[in-house]
Parts: structure tokens; C-alpha cells; sequence
């Protein structure tokens, strides 16, 4: 729980409906467990918040792939490409150079996306001096899909800002791969696409064996895991025992199901979204929204009367004003000590702000980002408890969790509350994210075209 020592009364009464207590959890644990399992049913999943998509990954890398590939890795505001040199024995080395996605091509037209992507590629592989090499591609693509094969997969829906047309319903493997044609100049090969999770799962995957889960929290959320192919009605990939499922958790709530737990403040951010109506389990949770959340409450509690005692506050008024990264800094003060938040308020205009300000500034940011890492937590904890082995590594990455001085210990504090005492459980951060990740599920498909040549079994199958 949040400490409440020092809060003024009206801001601890006004922030109740943020704290998430044990049995809440305890009831979230088992409601997230249910969509799970309805979206992986036949009969469940045309109606399911949790839409349980398959990845067709159903091997996991082993340390031993050889060779250079690519990456890229779409999933924001940026794109960044990948040179990756795996040389067996869990070693390799990584070059890389982001880009930035300027507005209008957010939400242009999808040909202009895809040309703006393989320009950026262009230019990188032209920069590595590997224009002339056939390179085979794993693409991470960080928004839901339904994926028909492991190099296909149809955009079911945008978020995080997106709007391009031309895209819902149509394979992003294709109209990338288009749009390299329309360049002419790269010898290029998309081999896999992959999630930002599925690509977080097999870059831990590399180095800890027992890695079941895949997890992002940063500009959205998502998480997938290993799963029997026998519990996955829907299968409709290769022949295998295991097979990574993208649960699409954003879009729990959807139906309502969350209803009990939204506040006021998630209405408002869901209804001024351009998204209405969906990903919101991802509205309460993710650095696009999380910000928002904090800047409504601090608007509330200043229009009351109860907060900067009077002082002009017309910044906190528009909309995205309070950036998501302000939270992680005021909570990266030491215990009696605001210097961050002075300064955090100070760029808001509010200079003058007393040292209860702080202290009841802080008190919102925190009952914003403990319930964000509870609502993580219950759903890592109901798919560790679905896996249900001795031992699991949670693999990680994204903004809110890198960045956050306290994300990682509340999930681990929280997870353990409702994880099965006899698990074992690590959570592990994503060396060079999911874009190592996605290179390395092209590496595995070149591994396994191999074997199946020479008739061998595939290695690293779970």
C-alpha cells in the first residue's frame, strides 16, 4: 500500500478509488485467468477481450544460431533497425540506429508508413556497409495482429497514436515488403514477424532457459506466453507441443469486465482518446496514458482548492501537459527531499509550489503507478499460475518498467503475493528489447528450414 503519512485528508479521500487492495487482486488474478482461457477457446474467442492470438513460434532459440540478420522494430513514436551478428554460444553483437516517426505519418496513409520504414532501413544497411548482403528480416510489430503464418500477419486494429489507412485487415508483412520493392535497392528477406512481446520472450529466451513469458510495459502493454498446443482450440499452426500465444491483454475490459476498478479519470482518458472504447486494461497502465491519469487528478484536486493553494495552473489544463516520465522522476526523490518534484512542477509553471504540494503530488503519482504495476502483476501472476512449472523467467522490457525506480520491485512484491507458493519466479529485462528478439526468430526459422532439409529434428522445441 501507499504511504499516506503527511497527505492532506481531502487527497487520500480523493485517491481511494486508485488503490487496488489484496482481494481486489486476488479477483483480478482470477478474472484475467478466465479471459484467457475464453479467448483461447472456439467457442469463447469471437466474444473475448483477450483475444489469445497465435504466433506460429513454436521454437525457442538455443544459443548456437550463427550468421548476421536484421531487425526492425515498429512499435511508437520511433522505429529502430537491427544488425545483429549472433556467433553461437549465447554471443553477439548488436548495431542499431532508431528513427523517428514524424505525426503526419502517424496518421497518413500505410504506403507512406512502410515508405518511410524502408527508407530508414535503406539507409541503415547502407551505413553498415551490407547493401549487397542477403539478409533474412525478423520484423517486430507491436500492435495486434492475427497472424496467418509466421512471415503473414493481418493489423486487426491501431493504437498508441496510430491512425494510417489502409492497413486494419491487410498482412503488414506484405506492404512492408512492398514498399522495399518500391526502393529496389536492398537485398532483403522478411523472414518472421513477430510482437514486441513474443520478441521480449525469445531475446530473454537466449540466455534463460526457462523463459515462459514475454512482457512490455511502456508506450502500450501486452504479454504473451508459452502455452500446450493441446489448450489452444483455435491451433492452425505447424505441428509441435508448445506454441508462444499473444494474449492481446490491452484490450481487456473492453466488455466491461474492468468497470469496478475504473475511476473517473480513466473515463475521461478513454473517452478523449482516439481509440474509444478500447485497450482498457492499456489505459490504466501504459506510459501513453499513465501521464494523463496523474494530470487529471491533480487537476481535480486544484479546482477544489486543494493543491498550490490558488496559484495559476493553466498548464496542467491541456491535455498531455503532465508527461508520463515527470512520475518516475518525483518518485525518484529520496524519502523527505522534493528536489525532483520542485523542479517537475517548476516546468509546469508552478514555481512557488509548498512542500505539502510535493508531498501530496508525489502521494498521486505513486497511487497511480502502484495500481498500474498491480494490474501487471495480476496477469503475470495468472500466467505463471496457468504455466505452472517449478520455475519461470519473466522476460521484460518497455519505458514504464525501465525507467519507473520502483516498477520492478512493486510487480515482484505483487507477484508473489498470488503466485503459487511453490513456484519460482524471476523477472528479467530485455537486453536490446524486442528487436534482438525478432532477429533472433528469423535466426530459429533459417535454423529449422535447415534441419527440415536435412531431415533432423528441430533443436529448442519446448
Amino acid at each position: 500500500m501507499v504511504n499516506t503519512d503527511g497527505i492532506s485528508p481531502q487527497i487520500e479521500a480523493g485517491c481511494r478509488d486508485l488503490v487496488i487492495d489484496d482481494k481486489t487482486m486476488l479477483k483480478l488474478t482470477e478474472l484475467i485467468l478466465t479471459e484467457v482461457n475464453k479467448g483461447l477457446s472456439k467457442a469463447g474467442n469471437k466474444d473475448a477481450d483477450v483475444k489469445c492470438y497465435e504466433t506460429f513460434i513454436n521454437n525457442l532459440p538455443t544459443g548456437t544460431e550463427n550468421g548476421k540478420f536484421l531487425a526492425l522494430d515498429l512499435g511508437g513514436t520511433n522505429f529502430r533497425v537491427l544488425l545483429i551478428h549472433l556467433k553461437g554460444e549465447k554471443n553477439y553483437e548488436v548495431q542499431s540506429k532508431t528513427y523517428a516517426i514524424p505525426e503526419h505519418i502517424m496518421l497518413g496513409s500505410g504506403e507512406h508508413l512502410f515508405d518511410h520504414i524502408a527508407d530508414g532501413l535503406a539507409q541503415f544497411v547502407k551505413d553498415q556497409g551490407v547493401s549487397s548482403d542477403r539478409l533474412s528480416l525478423g520484423f517486430s510489430f507491436s500492435f495486434e495482429m492475427k497472424q496467418i503464418a509466421l512471415e503473414k500477419a493481418i493489423l486487426v486494429k491501431w493504437a498508441k497514436g496510430f491512425h494510417c489507412t489502409g492497413v486494419i485487415g491487410e498482412d503488414v508483412v506484405q506492404l512492408f515488403n512492398d514498399a522495399i520493392v518500391r526502393r529496389g535497392d536492398m537485398n532483403v528477406v522478411v523472414r518472421a514477424v513477430v510482437n514486441d512481446t513474443a520478441g521480449t520472450l525469445i531475446s530473454c529466451a537466449w540466455a534463460h532457459p526457462d523463459c515462459r513469458i514475454g512482457l512490455v510495459i511502456g508506450t502500450g502493454t501486452n504479454a504473451c506466453y508459452v502455452e500446450k498446443i493441446d489448450f489452444v482450440e483455435n491451433y492452425s499452426g505447424p505441428p509441435g507441443t508448445h506454441t508462444i500465444i499473444s494474449t492481446e491483454w490491452a484490450g481487456l475490459g473492453e466488455s466491461g469486465v474492468l468497470d469496478f476498478i475504473r475511476t473517473d479519470y480513466d473515463r475521461d482518458v478513454d473517452y478523449n482518446s482516439c481509440n474509444r472504447g478500447y485497450e482498457i486494461f492499456e489505459k490504466m497502465i501504459s506510459g501513453m496514458y499513465v501521464g494523463e491519469l496523474v494530470r487529471l487528478a491533480l487537476c481535480s484536486f486544484y479546482e477544489n482548492g486543494f493543491l498550490f493553494n490558488g496559484m495559476a495552473a493553466e498548464v496542467i489544463t491541456r491535455r498531455g501537459s503532465f508527461l508520463t516520465k515527470y512520475m518516475s522522476e518525483i518518485e525518484s526523490d529520496e524519502s523527505g527531499v522534493f528536489d525532483k518534484c520542485l523542479k517537475v512542477l517548476e516546468t509546469l509553471g508552478l514555481s512557488n509550489a509548498s512542500r505539502q504540494d510535493c508531498i501530496n503530488v508525489r502521494y498521486i503519482c505513486e497511487c497511480v503507478s502502484r495500481r498500474a504495476a498491480r494490474l501487471v502483476s495480476a496477469g503475470i501472476a495468472a500466467l505463471i499460475n496457468k504455466i505452472d512449472e517449478s520455475s519461470v523467467t519473466v522476460g521484460v522490457d518497455g519505458s514504464v518498467y525501465r525507467c519507473h525506480p520502483k516498477f520492478h520491485d512493486l510487480m515482484v512484491e505483487n507477484i508473489r503475493k498470488f503466485v503459487k507458493p511453490e513456484i519460482s519466479f524471476n523477472l528479467v529485462l530485455s537486453d536490446d528489447g524486442s528487436g534482438c528478439g525478432a532477429a533472433l526468430v528469423a535466426a530459429v526459422a533459417c535454423r529449422a528450414d535447415k534441419t527440415t532439409a536435412n531431415n533432423e529434428p528441430i533443436a529448442g522445441n519446448q
